[in-house]
């Protein structure tokens, strides 16, 4: 639910073109088919039509005051027709930047760290070059995506290299640093001066989690594993290294490489190096794990009081007004009038979603194993918060 400057296939498709203003702020829907009390049946039928409308596959799980809801719809596998599974594990994209920004306000509790530091002193030298200055971004400006730094997988050679069609598919068992990809990051002038307004980058997630190793003194993996994983108990959650599949349960991914020549033409992503998204969307998880996260997120248990109301602290998106992003999540009101915290996530073959009220006892969290429309996620929202029957959703 986002209006950032994200490529097609990376990107969650819930953009300006498809969730604009007028439909945000108008009259709440719940696809046509209000929900029993106590049920889901309004959310399973919105996750049916996306499922009827192209969609391969979705899974789903709802945790509230009624308990815990899963469901699965469409195919995992298209070669095969098995179906989408309600444990899956897949792919979430920069979902992983809330991990990586939880991370760091726990380091700030401990004085480990400001968030006004700057990334110059973490990162000596590394931020430079072609107006790039590390001594003038902090670490505040990183996570709330207001550095300026140019994105780099909008670079058009590196998105033809590694995202589009053959550049893909000849490619993606590549091992990437994350040096690599600063490098093209750093090749161009940052777009606004820092703190001048925000504008989503992947570039910054990268320097966040290299912040989190350098003060933490191990891998960004390795402090998300003991700070968060661990702790938790996600038992799906982990981070792939240089792996390239999917650990089990899980479905097929998909994407269409060639939408311009060939737009019919779907291909399996499943397979590709976890490293080309390393501390910026490399995370595998399922929805049962991400919703126990952002439930304790957001009931205090992963942060002191004050690091929580930094993490809610947020910028308007001028690309998109009616949302703002704070510290790793962002915040929207729905047309109903029910305000959700949020993060999306994108990479080749996954669309993924998680959405949850501010005090954390309503999260909801689903995923696309196909990444080209994402109109219907909306509805999926809609159905599953605006209930009208429910007074709690409003």
């Amino acid at each position: 639910m986002t209006t950032r400057n994200r490529p097609r296939a990376a990107t969650v498709a819930v953009a300006a073109a498809m969730l604009t203003a007028t439909v945000l702020t108008g009259p709440a829907r719940a696809s046509g088919h209000p929900a029993a009390a106590g049920g889901h049946q309004a959310t399973q039928s919105a996750i049916e039509a996306a499922v009827a409308a192209g969609v391969p596959g979705i899974t789903a799980e709802a945790r509230d005051a009624g308990g815990v809801w899963k469901a699965a719809a469409g195919v995992g596998d298209l070669r095969t027709g098995a179906p989408r599974g309600e444990r899956d594990r897949f792919r979430v994209g920069s979902i992983t930047d809330t991990f990586v920004a939880t991370v760091l306000l726990q380091m700030e509790a401990e004085k480990k760290l400001s968030l006004d530091d700057t990334v110059e002193q973490y990162l000596p030298g590394l931020v430079q070059g072609n107006g790039n200055d590390g001594r003038a971004i902090t670490v505040r400006q990183l996570l709330n995506h207001t550095s300026g730094l140019f994105d780099y997988l909008t670079e058009v050679t590196y998105y033809e290299t590694y995202i589009l069609g053959d550049g893909f598919l000849q490619h993606r068992y590549d091992t990437l640093t994350p040096e690599q990809r600063l490098r093209v990051a750093f090749s161009h002038e940052p777009l606004f001066q820092p703190g001048a307004r925000h504008a989503f980058s992947r570039t910054n997630d990268i320097l966040a989690a290299l912040i989190v190793e350098k003060v933490g003194g191990t891998s960004y993996e390795n402090q998300v594993r003991k700070r968060i994983i661990e702790p938790l108990g996600l038992r799906a959650t982990s981070n792939p290294g240089t792996s390239t599949g999917l650990p089990r349960p899980s479905s097929r991914s998909y994407t269409k490489l060639f939408l311009t020549s060939q737009p019919d033409r779907i291909d399996d992503v499943t397979e590709q190096n976890g490293s080309q998204g390393w501390g910026d969307g490399d995370m595998i998880s399922s929805a049962h794990d991400l919703n126990r996260f952002y439930k304790a997120l957001m009931g205090g248990k992963l942060l002191k009081p004050r690091q929580l109301t930094e993490l809610k602290t947020t910028v308007v998106n001028p690309d998109f007004p009616i949302s703002s992003y704070g510290l790793g999540v962002e915040r929207l009101t729905l047309g109903c009038g029910t305000t959700l915290w949020y993060h999306d996530g994108g990479v080749l073959g996954s669309l993924a979603l998680a959405a949850f009220t501010e005090d954390g006892r309503h999260q909801f969290t689903f995923d696309y194993n196909g990444d080209w429309d994402g109109s219907g996620i909306l509805s999926i929202l809609n159905a599953e918060f605006c209930d009208p029957a429910d007074p709690a959703s409003h």
